[in-house]
């Protein structure tokens, strides 16, 4: 059963048992956690001083928690001897009414006397006893026992007898809270009754009616407060969840940012990485497929018999050089092929064969099928890389009389098709990559995945190859 009048939730003087609450501003800090100082002495001694910096101690205001505390600790304190007083009084304004004469003073006052000392000796007593005791347990009844007794002398000093119902809690262990308390409600019942003993029997009456008001309202405000206690315990319950939960957001919000980072530079990295392998396959498509030209012209002008068609070749390889040269300038800032740039696609396919197989002197066919349209233009692009590079393969490796490159628009994709009637290989035995070649294959087949397509070959020793690029048809978005 739980006192009347006085606060039970975690931060009150009741609860010193309960769980400890969290550290609230205002509490006054540790020894030893201020300023450090140097002695004279110590300073001689040290052949590098170390400046220390003073600590800077700021205000902080007290709590609403912090400031009912202190004030119940000051009732507790102080409050039975101010309750003494006041009922010293009225009972000295109204000892002629009561009937109270200088026998009963005179015990009075040696039970006002004995009071006052036993509230200046718990006064010093309560600070090493902050709970429940045995001391405290001891200090309860005998302030109840002299506050009984006075009020059978004059109900008025029932006013002091009150301050049983506070501090029953910090004062008693659980078990005797409910004695306390009700012997407390039997002096108060007595003075409300109109003194003690109670005369006659409409004087037990309403005795016995007082108590049974004085017990009905403990057992309320005990229920009230037991509500309280709980709604109070819920509370820190849901605080520490809260706690909890934000703990977890804020290990969940680190984890995220550290994977976050992580991912930008995985990221970068991929990025890096694609660049590199964009350059090197436009290098291969353009610079080393322009210098392969050039040799060949050039090795063409050496054995050549006559002026006229050594200068024809030259000049085919001064065209190679700056075609390659620009194409070469192109792909360092990721530029659409220079044969796109004013052609459709079919246009560029086809004077790229043509151009072809005047260098080469092959005979070289191009075909369109479906309708020509426009197509995105990294898909272009892909589909011009990998007819130059198959024509090159096929003018170093294959010895080819005739080629034929075929480009069909169909119904959600554009297939690309490259055959030659030359030599041909196995393509289960696969090619070593070396420093003059291996790349051509690896190359196309890479750039078709990278715009998610595909690419096969198909060839047999002396059977000839065939390659055939199959990607997704997406329009130019412009």
């Amino acid at each position: 059963m739980a006192r009347p009048g006085t606060p039970n939730g975690p931060d009150s003087p009741a609860d010193s048992g309960r769980r400890p609450t969290r550290d609230t501003p205002g509490t006054p800090s540790a020894p030893g956690t201020g300023p450090t100082s140097t002695s004279p002495g110590a300073s001689a001694s040290s052949t590098t001083p170390t400046p220390t910096t003073p600590t800077t101690l700021t205000p902080t205001t007290p709590t609403p928690t912090t400031l009912v505390t202190e004030r119940w600790e000051r009732f507790h304190r102080w409050g039975p001897l101010v309750l003494l007083v006041f009922g010293t009084l009225l009972s000295a304004a109204t000892a002629d009414v009561v009937g109270m004469g200088w026998d009963a003073w005179t015990l009075a006052a040696g039970l006002i006397a004995a009071a006052a000392g036993l509230q200046v000796w718990w006064i010093g007593a309560a600070r090493s006893r902050p709970g429940p005791s045995r001391s405290g347990a001891a200090y309860y009844f005998l302030r109840w026992a002299v506050a009984f007794t006075l009020s059978w002398l004059n109900p008025f000093f029932v006013f002091y007898a009150v301050t049983g119902y506070f501090g029953s809690e910090r004062l008693l262990p659980h078990r005797l809270v409910p004695v306390g308390l009700f012997a407390t409600a039997v002096a108060m019942a007595g003075a409300q009754a109109g003194g003690l003993p109670p005369h006659g029997r409409i004087g037990w009456v309403v005795f016995g009616a007082m108590l049974g008001a004085n017990v009905g309202l403990l057992t309320v405000f005990a229920h009230i407060a037991n509500k309280e206690e709980e709604r109070t315990r819920f509370q820190e319950r849901t605080i520490d969840q809260l706690e909890a939960a934000n703990a977890a957001l804020q290990q969940a919000l680190d984890e995220n940012a550290a994977l976050h980072a992580q991912l930008l530079l995985q990221a970068r990295e991929a990025g890096v990485a694609d660049e590199r392998r964009r350059l090197a396959a436009e290098i291969h498509d353009t610079i080393a497929q322009g210098l392969t030209g050039i040799i060949a012209q050039l090795q063409v002008v050496a054995n050549a018999p006559d002026q006229q068609r050594a200068r024809e070749h030259l000049g085919r390889a001064t065209d190679l050089a700056r075609h390659s040269l620009g194409e070469a300038r192109r792909s360092v800032h990721n530029l659409a092929p220079v044969a796109l740039e004013h052609d459709s696609l079919s246009k560029a396919l086809g004077k790229t064969v043509t151009e072809w197989g005047d260098r080469t002197g092959v005979r070289a066919d191009f075909t369109v099928t479906g309708t020509d349209g426009p197509l995105h233009e990294e898909i272009e692009a892909t589909l011009l890389r990998i007819v130059e590079e198959a024509l090159s393969n096929a003018a170093r490796h294959a010895a080819a009389t005739r080629v034929g490159v075929t480009l069909s628009y169909m119904a959600g994709e554009v297939t690309l098709d490259i055959r030659d009637d030359g030599r041909g290989f196995d393509p289960l035995a696969g090619t070593a990559r070396t420093r003059t070649g291996g790349f051509g294959l690896t190359g196309m087949r890479a750039r078709a995945e990278r715009i998610a397509g595909t690419l096969t070959v198909e060839s047999e020793p002396g059977g000839g190859t065939a390659v055939s690029a199959r990607v997704p048809l997406v329009g130019d978005e412009h």
